[in-house]
Parts: C-alpha cells; structure tokens; sequence
C-alpha cells in the first residue's frame, strides 16, 4: 500500500474523529443520556468510523 492511499484513507478518518469530538465540546448532551454524545471517547469514535466509512469507496 503506497503512502498516497494510506493519506486518504486517514485524512477523512482524522477529520471525522476532529468533527465527532467537537460535536461532544460544542453540541454534546449535558445530561448525559445521550450514549454517543455524553463521552467525548465515544463522539470522537464514532466520527472517526464515519470518517473512515465514508472514504472507503475511494
């Protein structure tokens, strides 16, 4: 695997976990029902899998 496809794969994958964690800091829930949101690990997580999913087709 070349350097370029290992960039693109972890480029969205990156940005994706940065959005998910500024999701919890600035949107998040406050009570802490929310399970993906109440955990700044869990937002962070999940905007990363969305990341890495959505650059999959590349």
């Amino acid at each position: 695997m070349s350097t370029s496809v290992l960039v693109a794969k972890a480029l969205p994958a990156l940005a994706g976990a940065l959005l998910g964690f500024l999701y919890y800091k600035f949107i998040g829930c406050s009570t802490g029902a929310c399970p993906i949101t109440a955990n700044p690990y869990t937002s962070t997580l999940y905007g990363l899998l969305v990341g890495l999913a959505l650059s999959a087709g590349r």
